[in-house]
């Protein structure tokens, strides 16, 4: 009798823990509330001189973020990060803030997280967006995955808060087909956001009711895989949401 109320007590302990580990995992797996995420920096913008300082929000990945349009051209004023500081300056008229892009076209997250130190954590960012996926098929799901979460967790360790970016279009892509390579890198992207608590502009979302209409998308592209001035705006608008 002894023996089965013991092994009756450690099965109810066991079921305990388990259930804690799990309650656990459901706290930290959650989307971010993109209204609050940023109250700290929103904060900070929102002051006067001399209570102000500088605000650094770098932009981090490929082509895209870079302003590459029609290569080789490059049209960093109607790039998206570009676009969100014209956004955020009519909304602080007294916040003195850089946004740094350290993109660099045809690049990988593999690649990125090689100079993350020196050409990202250098510019001591209060808000770091990652802009990778469209590249990131050349080198598969188990090193990119593992590339975004180095850059993620150096980030939170240094107080950075970050957001991630799904990709924006690439024409070439059947959208028609569920797990295509580009939509693998998505989910891949959705649960890190949701897995390290960070931010997430969902730009392949924000992209969808284009693409059963090609000639449709294709007026938002200024080459079959970088956005024009409209794309852009369709990923500054996102991205300007977490700084209202």
């Amino acid at each position: 009798m002894e023996v089965l109320r013991f092994r009756y007590f450690i099965t109810l302990c066991c079921v305990a823990l388990f259930c804690g580990c799990t309650a656990s995992r459901i706290v930290i797996a959650k989307e971010v509330d993109a209204h609050n995420y940023l109250s700290k920096v929103k904060q900070e913008l929102l002051k006067e001189w001399p209570d102000n300082k500088t605000i650094n929000i770098v932009f981090h990945g490929h082509s895209v973020p870079s302003g590459y349009f029609k290569t080789p051209n490059v049209n960093t004023l109607a790039a998206y990060p570009h676009l969100v500081l014209e956004k955020l300056k009519e909304k602080y008229p007294y916040a003195v803030i850089n946004t740094i892009v350290t993109g660099i076209g045809g690049e990988n997250s593999v690649k990125g997280v090689a100079r993350f130190k020196n050409t990202v954590l250098n510019h001591k960012p209060d808000v770091l967006f990652i802009d990778y996926a469209l590249n990131d098929r050349r080198v598969g799901l188990e090193k990119a995955k593992k590339a975004w979460e180095y850059m993620i967790v150096k980030a939170l360790k240094n107080d950075i808060l970050v957001i991630l970016l799904t990709p924006s279009p690439d024409t070439r892509v059947d959208y028609n087909n569920p797990e295509n390579e580009l939509k693998q890198h998505v989910n891949q992207i959705r649960l890190l956001a949701k897995k390290y608590n960070v931010g997430l502009v969902d730009s392949y979302k924000v992209f969808e009711f284009l693409y059963a209409d090609k000639e449709e998308l294709n007026s938002y592209m200024a080459q079959i895989n970088h956005p024009n001035k409209k794309g852009h705006e369709l990923i500054a608008n996102q991205i300007i949401k977490y700084f209202e």
